[in-house]
């Protein structure tokens, strides 16, 4: 039985948009290459960091929201670290109190 994760990554600044949109694709294939279902995501865009990472103030931020099996999670993480395009990434197991919030959230914007 797969788990729900919702994982967000920073990408460095110093990328032009193309390169960006590489970088994403890059670890949106990662998912689904090793059996992970994208449920959803979100481009927070270029924002303003809570302190400097790399020297770096400000980074482009990416959420994706997935299904996958636990193995697949250290694999991804490992993908971050070896990038250097990605300053920081986070990636958590949602249960299903999450999972209910994520989705109430998008059926709230999608009514706006």
């Amino acid at each position: 039985m797969s788990n729900r994760y919702e994982t967000v990554f920073i990408v460095t600044p110093v990328l032009s948009d193309t390169q960006v949109k590489e970088t994403v694709n890059k670890f949106r294939d990662f998912i689904t290459e090793f059996g992970g279902e994208i449920v959803h995501e979100e481009d927070w865009g270029l924002r303003k960091l809570a302190y400097p990472i790399q020297k770096k103030t400000t980074g482009f931020y990416h959420l994706i929201e997935f299904k996958a099996e636990g193995d697949l999670i250290n694999k991804l993480e490992i993908q971050y670290r070896r990038d250097e395009r990605i300053i920081r990434f986070l990636t958590f197991r949602m249960d299903k109190h999450s999972v209910e919030y994520a989705e109430k959230k998008r059926l709230n914007k999608q009514e706006k």
